[in-house]
């Protein structure tokens, strides 16, 4: 779909192309989707948002996600991501798209095409956990973000319980353009790192504690009624909405 846009604002600016006729275009690739019964994809998303569609995986079958994964890597330009993955539907889906690769932690199937692309150091998203049963969710709000384009860094275990763990890394969180902080239990990781920053903060509840955490309801719950200004809340276990997030925010100049 890039190559055939590219070709019409080509012929635009030859002149072979009108403005009335280019702006039709435009209105049409924007809005383009393709039904296969099943599923309908958005393939204008990429021209709308810089990012082609992303998959969930969990509810669908092996061969379904095959069918979309593959035709949204015939049909867009960019990098790729189907989110929640097992391992089972990469194996099933590798042979369609040789070149996607399966990140266990992030639980996560992605197709990187710009490898080449130089992300800006100044500008860095930091993903920080309070524990390391936090990782599963930080690493899909990590990965996502590289996707998108971002230069990424991790503070990994440096939660409330030892708080001087935290200290240890206040060069990386002063640094930090956006950070993402990603906390279980009683959440409170998002609130002190928010009075330590003047920087967005982006806090992701995890479904990591015991019983009274009731899945992360508490840590949601806290992070929703921090003292520290400037703290967002996605919701729990949601890394790849604070990685997408942060991105956003991130190309904000």
């Amino acid at each position: 779909m890039t190559e055939k846009l590219l070709e019409r604002l080509r012929g635009y600016k030859s002149g072979a192309v009108t403005e009335e006729e280019l702006l039709v275009e435009l209105r049409h690739y924007s809005l383009a989707t393709e039904s296969l019964g099943f599923a309908t994809i958005d393939h204008g998303r990429e021209l709308r948002q810089g990012f082609p569609e992303v998959v969930y995986s969990p509810g669908k079958t092996k061969e379904q996600l095959k069918i979309i994964f593959k035709n949204l890597y015939e049909r867009s330009a960019g990098n790729l991501i189907a989110s929640r993955a097992s391992r089972e539907q990469f194996d099933f889906l590798r042979e369609a798209v040789p070149s996607a690769v399966f990140d266990e932690a992030a639980r996560m199937i992605y197709v990187d095409r710009d490898k080449t692309l130089e992300r800006d150091e100044r500008r860095k998203i930091l993903v920080v956990t309070a524990g390391t049963s936090d990782i599963p969710v930080a690493e899909e709000a990590r990965l996502t973000a590289y996707l998108w384009g971002n230069a990424v860094g991790t503070c990994y275990d440096c939660g409330v319980a030892g708080i001087h763990r935290l200290f240890a890394h206040m060069d990386e969180i002063t640094a930090a353009n956006v950070i993402i902080v990603v906390a279980g239990m009683e959440g409170a990781l998002a609130s002190v790192v928010g009075g330590l920053t003047n920087r967005p903060v982006i806090a992701v509840p995890t479904s990591v504690g015991y019983g009274a955490s009731f899945q992360g309801l508490a840590a949601l719950l806290a992070m929703l009624n921090t003292c520290a200004a400037g703290v967002g809340v996605v919701n729990i276990d949601n890394g790849f909405g604070a990685g997408v997030l942060a991105s956003k925010i991130n190309r904000l100049k």
